[in-house]
């Protein structure tokens, strides 16, 4: 079987192809925003081309890949149903083709669609140690199929209750702040990494320490670039967010604040 280092620059020709592909039929859209619903399919393609490939011990290789399959698919579809509902390319996309003008065709291949597959490259660091590890499924490889569990289950149900409050049209303009969102402004974010701390400890299990970026990579992606803060930004004229704001922790699940402690 393959070593590491093949592994993983078999995977990235993988990604390559993946990227680049999407990259085209987003051309033929005329939607780029396509983007977010391969994100998860990428990382099936390189969790089972890592289980294929890798050469380590099989069992934790086969859980590395079913967890991560299950992620990328459930995110994939919840992704792709929205985009079907919205029916248009999503706002983000339609804003950064205004700024970059015609030179967007070109400018999108590298900028947004290549700089994705690296990222998911790098995020699937736990996938290539876990499926080139030696011996036997060990403790940490079970602590961490715990921890993606609830992770899964954070960002799984934060998405439903999201999407069921966005259907109803009486909602329509308000804060969402039931259920999870009561406890954490984002935690469909917060279950993400959560879910890649579990795939950290699957891989660890197998010696790869090295891997401990992806989760730290991911955190910082929701936290600083492309979820929370930029989210936050177009919520933040939103009737009610501010005091929402107040009350709601911005990450990690905790009790609401009341309103005593708010003016202290």
């Amino acid at each position: 079987m393959a070593s590491l280092g093949t592994t993983m620059a078999l995977a990235a020709g993988g990604l390559l192809v993946l990227w680049v592909a999407t990259w085209a039929l987003s051309l033929a859209l005329r939607d780029a925003s396509i983007a977010d619903v391969v994100w998860g399919l990428a990382f099936v393609l390189t969790a089972w081309i890592a289980y294929a490939v890798g050469g380590g011990e099989d069992s934790r290789g086969l859980l590395a890949a079913v967890l991560t399959s299950v992620w990328g698919l459930r995110l994939a579809v919840h992704i792709g149903a929205r985009k079907r509902r919205e029916g248009e390319e999503d706002r983000r996309y339609r804003e950064i083709r205004e700024r970059v003008g015609d030179g967007f065709t070109l400018w999108s291949l590298p900028r947004i669609f290549l700089l994705q597959g690296a990222v998911a490259w790098i995020v699937s660091l736990p996938l290539f140690a876990a499926a080139a590890g030696t011996g036997s499924l060990g403790a940490l490889s079970v602590a961490g199929a715990v921890v993606w569990v609830v992770g899964f289950g954070f960002e799984a149900i934060g998405d439903a209750q999201l999407a069921r409050f966005g259907r109803d049209s009486a909602n329509r303009g308000r804060v969402m702040d039931r259920g999870l969102w009561r406890y954490t402004r984002h935690p469909n974010y917060f279950g993400d990494v959560v879910v890649w701390c579990g795939m950290f400890l699957i891989g660890l299990d197998a010696g790869g320490w090295w891997a401990a970026v992806s989760p730290a990579l991911m955190a910082y992606l929701l936290v600083r670039v492309t979820g929370k803060e930029m989210l936050e930004r177009h919520l933040s004229k939103r009737e009610g967010y501010a005091d929402y704001v107040e009350r709601t922790s911005g990450f990690v699940p905790l009790p609401p604040r009341s309103k005593a402690a708010r003016r202290t």
